[in-house]
């Protein structure tokens, strides 16, 4: 079923339909408060990380969260931890989904190697403090050759009806994410990296990248090597091969998952 007005908690934003959750958002941030969420039925054009479209076919569940007074020097490493977030919270609702969730650095949420759900987080700031819309869109229960999409649009994506014959209701979910969310944000308003370092080894323990070999795109680069971990600021880890490790703060994983 549906989430429809007037039966909402005063936190839930529900909108008919919108281009982007997260648009909306920041459009009207001035209005909105810390823990309110943006969700949307029918989203027409979604957006995901590096300007990639984020296709919404009935069934995703698409909603943006609004989490105020993050430190911008814990910006690089909140992809993440709100990864982190959505994963306890799918958990804690799908039995199936216990212990097999991973995250592909530095925004995707996997499920046995294929993608569930992909996360935007967008910033504003005053001065050193900022607040962050962050963006989900989760496959929930998607039919993939109904809604008419191709190999390279879908991207070997699979949805919790797959694994699950029972699917929570959107509400629940958007409850369950929210909830981790706000103890996420919590923990990262700290202006040091204890937040970060808190979450750190948990989303080490997902990390579905390393040890694989994978090709990061720089946009005019592409660089290869073997994936060596997060560091303790969020980054990616990159073994080249000829022994160096490098850093990288962005850029557009491509990788197999064998």
């Amino acid at each position: 079923m549906s989430l429809s007005p007037p039966h909402l908690p005063e936190w839930l934003h529900w909108l008919e339909s919108c281009p982007s959750t997260n648009t909306w958002a920041i459009d009207h941030l001035t209005a909105l408060h810390h823990g309110d969420v943006i969700f949307t039925p029918r989203q027409t054009a979604g957006r995901g990380q590096h300007g990639r479209t984020w296709h919404s076919p009935p069934g995703v569940l698409t909603a943006s969260f609004v989490l105020d007074r993050i430190p911008i020097v814990q910006l690089p490493g909140f992809s993440l931890a709100a990864g982190l977030a959505a994963i306890y919270a799918i958990e804690e609702l799908v039995v199936n989904c216990q212990g097999v969730l991973r995250l592909k650095w530095t925004n995707d949420v996997l499920l046995h190697g294929r993608k569930l759900a992909g996360i935007l987080c967008e910033a504003t700031s005053i001065g050193k403090i900022g607040r962050v819309v962050m963006g989900i869109g989760l496959n929930r229960c998607v039919d993939f050759d109904s809604a008419g999409l191709d190999a390279g649009a879908v991207g070997r994506a699979i949805s919790l009806h797959q694994v699950s014959s029972t699917v929570p209701s959107e509400l629940l979910l958007l409850e369950r994410l929210r909830h981790y969310l706000l103890q996420t944000a919590g923990l990262m308003r700290s202006e040091s990296d204890t937040g970060l370092s808190v979450l750190l080894p948990a989303i080490r323990s997902r990390d579905a990248l390393i040890e694989h070999e994978i090709t990061l795109d720089l946009g005019g680069e592409k660089i290869s090597g073997i994936g060596a971990g997060i560091s303790c600021s969020g980054h990616l880890l990159l073994r080249l091969p000829n022994g160096e490790v490098r850093s990288f703060v962005s850029g557009h994983v491509l990788w197999s998952n064998r």
